[in-house]
């Protein structure tokens, strides 16, 4: 139509844009879509629980090798980083006074 040829060469492309599709593959389905969503998301969900895990190994072995009292007391994530922050300044200025 006169009116669509009239249009400038963007405008044109917008509204082409919804109707066609540029680059590569085929338009994907929804159900396709949401199942590649749920499965990245699971694989997501597996590495930070594996993260965690290992983090909190290292957490295990640094508390292993801290003087605590009493011994039965577990220290929290950030008191075992701060604790072994202060022991090893601690150590360092023992021997540097040696």
């Amino acid at each position: 139509s006169p009116a669509r040829s009239a249009l400038a060469p963007r405008e044109a492309a917008a509204r082409r844009k919804g109707k066609t599709r540029r680059g590569r593959g085929k338009a994907r389905s929804e159900g396709l879509l949401s199942k590649q969503k749920r499965s990245r998301r699971m694989k997501a969900n597996d590495r930070e629980r594996n993260r965690m895990h290992h983090l909190n190994s290292a957490l295990d072995a640094l508390r292993s090798v801290l003087p605590t009292f009493p011994d039965d007391a577990k220290l929290t994530k950030i008191e075992t980083l701060r604790f072994a922050h202060n022991y090893i300044w601690a150590l360092t200025e023992t021997l540097r006074l040696a």
